[in-house]
């Protein structure tokens, strides 16, 4: 079970959920986004997005018309898969 740290932007504050891995992430429709997917590796026990990602995720989904592959969504710096980036 995870804890969902999500900020609202309509309403300026935080929600918090709590799900499974193989259920949808808040504000998606169609279950397009499981926990399970947007966690990736990550051992943390909270995750934490925006409406507006999630939003957009939406209208990204509904526009490329089928399955999009997700690696991973959430991933903490230390936890690896950054290595290419910028960690400042």
């Amino acid at each position: 079970m995870a804890k969902i740290k999500v900020y609202n932007n309509d309403t300026n504050r935080m929600e918090t959920y709590y799900r499974g891995e193989r259920e949808a992430m808040p504000y998606v429709t169609n279950r397009t986004l499981t926990v399970g997917e947007f966690r990736g590796s990550s051992n943390s026990p909270t995750l934490w997005t925006e409406k507006r990602c999630m939003q957009a995720w939406n209208s990204q989904r509904y526009a490329f018309g089928g399955p999009i592959p997700v690696g991973y969504a959430f991933k903490r710096p230390w936890e690896g898969g950054h290595s290419n980036f910028s960690h400042d």
